[in-house]
């Protein structure tokens, strides 16, 4: 099994909005685990947590997001401005033991 960590670094005063967004779009995915925000560390982090089988689910997972879809379409219309929301961002994937 795999973990991945979408970490987004995001300007002040987006970060809940951009968590919230996440929650609403991502939230009833089945590998999705959490939308979290900071509340030590770095400020203006909201951190998504998934989990795959494999690399393969994950990479499977891409195909899924990046397929010509009405489903995709319309969460490509409410995601759309959330790159103007954060500064940087990274992924991190974690294979548990």
């Amino acid at each position: 099994m795999i973990i991945v960590h979408d970490t987004f670094v995001c300007k002040p005063g987006n970060a809940s909005k951009i968590a919230k967004l996440f929650k609403e779009v991502m939230g009833k995915e089945k590998d999705v685990l959490h939308i979290m925000t900071d509340m030590t560390g770095q400020w203006h982090r909201v951190i998504m947590v998934s989990q795959y089988e494999n690399l393969t689910a994950y990479e499977k997972s891409w195909e899924k997001y990046t397929a010509d879809t009405e489903e995709n379409k319309k969460m490509h219309e409410k995601m759309a401005g959330t790159n103007d929301m954060y500064v940087s961002g990274s992924r991190e994937i974690y294979k548990v033991w």
